[in-house]
């Protein structure tokens, strides 16, 4: 019954028998596109409770007149068909934890694809989170006619037809019948799906009390398979936090079409209980491996091109990672070079990997967001004292520092009260590692940009604070731009100001590597280049979704 709804109601909206009866500002119009939508929604489930419908699979159906062969194929992904373990069904969900949710209304159903674990290549499959949902819209492909002809023999009763599983994020729209029809979908509650995971949201404590624990699972992770030709977008979370936090931005930046199309969103995550500056030695690592996977795929260099967005702590580590280290910053903390200092070889070798490096190469742009540059003097004796018996700190990396004291006394600029161990020592005004990096000079290959949080709206900046980072610590002058937007620490990030700064800076970042590729030289004279700087405004104003074109009016 369902099956032959689906028919009747793709009949009426495509046979052209019906060319002068269509028209789309008819309520009868507009029923049988939902008819179409429902009814293919209930085929669906019943196939789902017989088995399931993966791509490259076959369904065979069965009404009163017609034995209907069903081809299923995946159009526009970058999944492949054994990636695609089961579906749910939007209409099941209700979206929690979002502030906005992005649909598009046409023809078709919105399923969540729940991936299936260890389907990809192991040096691929890293980049996945176990659990990771994406969305589908499904559509039927029919031949109406066919199926209104009753009177024809059985053996030409056997039709065939095709469940079109399509990506929302790369197509939006389907040609059928020479007409191109707006595609039904949901681009948010996948996401909210994914979230819901109970293990997901554990890992921002563990991240920061049990750092060993996460660090097994760190490293650098893809919502979507690694797409050659569009920019790395990496978001870099904060202290007691982890990729979960940016899944606001991601909804909403993901719901501009143009940044869709040019850009791919990638998450850090990483042990937040260790000093951040071991944490950027581990991102520079991953960077590396991630070019070494990838890098054949990437003909047109577009990784060299990356962004990256750091929240609170991740805004050092982004920072960090985009500087060149000298000898300053073993200086800053040791009177002895390196050369001479007794220790074991493994050990010197993980100090150079820490202490001593050089920007890497991929990083062309930094946003920064309410993150402590100068420190935060939350991180006092006191709440660095409570850390420390708190936070579980490998046994192995305790004895290595305190030997390596014992081995060379006077060579090092603090005492064993002093050594940092956890992010919260790190992450002190007196942090010598911070005091150091506001004083290196910015890449000149990097473009970066600032975001401040306040939350006092009737006094002055400069005495300001979003209740963990204050004001002065947060500023910064050498920057292209920088904004401030009155949100506390934890939804600075978050805040629909800094989501409309991040998509203003992607916009620019768009248009100034095109011009970087394809220079246009005057013909008689050249002028000479301006850095243009943002001035420093308050932003209140709330996040403005990005306008979609309206679907053509069907024939």
């Amino acid at each position: 019954w369902y099956l032959n709804c689906v028919a009747q109601s793709y009949a009426y909206l495509f046979d052209s028998r019906f060319r002068r009866e269509r028209n789309p500002y008819d309520p009868q119009f507009r029923g049988a596109c939902d008819l179409y939508n429902s009814s293919l929604e209930s085929c669906l489930r019943i196939a789902q409770k017989e088995g399931t419908f993966r791509p490259g699979s076959t369904l065979q159906v069965s009404t009163c007149n017609h034995t209907l062969e069903v081809s299923i194929a995946a159009r526009g992904f970058q999944w492949n068909a054994e990636d695609f373990d089961s579906f749910e069904f939007v209409s099941d969900y209700d979206v929690e934890g979002l502030q906005n949710r992005y649909r598009t209304f046409g023809l078709g159903v919105p399923l969540i694809a729940i991936r299936k674990n260890g389907s990809a290549a192991p040096d691929v499959e890293r980049y996945y989170a176990r659990g990771l949902s994406f969305p589908v819209t499904a559509f039927l492909r029919l031949q109406p006619r066919e199926l209104n002809e009753t009177n024809s023999p059985p053996d030409a009763r056997h039709l065939k037809a095709e469940l079109e599983l399509y990506d929302p994020l790369e197509l939006t729209d389907v040609q059928v019948a020479g007409r191109t029809v707006p595609l039904e979908s949901d681009l948010s509650t996948p996401l909210a799906f994914f979230l819901n995971d109970p293990n997901i949201q554990k890992l921002d404590t563990f991240g920061l009390l049990r750092p060993d624990k996460v660090q097994k699972i760190a490293g650098l992770y893809m919502v979507q398979p690694y797409q050659p030709g569009k920019i790395p977008v990496l978001m870099v979370h904060g202290l007691w936090s982890s990729p979960m936090t940016w899944m606001e931005a991601l909804n909403d930046l993901r719901s501009d079409p143009v940044l869709r199309e040019k850009y791919q969103f990638w998450f850090y995550l990483y042990p937040t209980g260790k000093p951040f500056w071991n944490s950027a030695a581990d991102l520079r690592e991953d960077l590396r491996v991630v070019h070494q996977t990838f890098a054949a795929r990437d003909p047109g260099h577009r990784m060299n091109d990356m962004v990256l967005v750091g929240h609170s702590m991740g805004g050092l580590i982004s920072r960090l990672i985009t500087y060149e280290s000298g000898d300053q910053y073993w200086n800053s903390v040791s009177r002895t070079p390196l050369a001479q200092v007794n220790a074991a070889p493994e050990v010197k070798q993980e100090i150079q990997r820490v202490f001593f490096f050089h920007p890497d190469p991929s990083v062309s742009r930094v946003i920064t967001i309410a993150s402590p540059h100068r420190g935060s003097e939350y991180a006092n004796s006191f709440t660095r004292w409570l850390g420390r018996q708190l936070i579980s700190i490998p046994k192995m990396t305790v004895n290595t520092t305190k030997q390596l004291l014992e081995l060379n006394p006077g060579a090092f600029r603090l005492d064993e009260s002093d050594v940092v161990t956890t992010s919260l020592d790190s992450l002190s005004p007196n942090s010598r590692i911070l005091q150091t990096m506001i004083q290196t000079p910015q890449s000149p290959n990097v473009k970066y940009h600032n975001v401040v949080g306040i939350t006092k709206t009737d006094v002055p900046l400069e005495e300001n604070t979003d209740g963990i980072v204050k004001y002065a610590s947060a500023h910064l002058t050498d920057v292209e731009s920088e904004i401030v937007v009155e949100a506390d620490h934890s939804q600075a990030h978050r805040h629909p100001a800094t989501i409309r700064e991040i998509r203003r800076i992607l916009l620019k970042h768009l248009e100034e590597t095109h011009r970087q590729r394809f220079p246009v030289m005057p013909a008689h004279h050249q002028t000479s280049a301006t850095v243009s700087r943002t001035a420093i405004t308050r932003q209140t104003a709330e996040f403005q979704p990005p306008p979609f074109a309206p679907p053509p009016a069907p024939a």
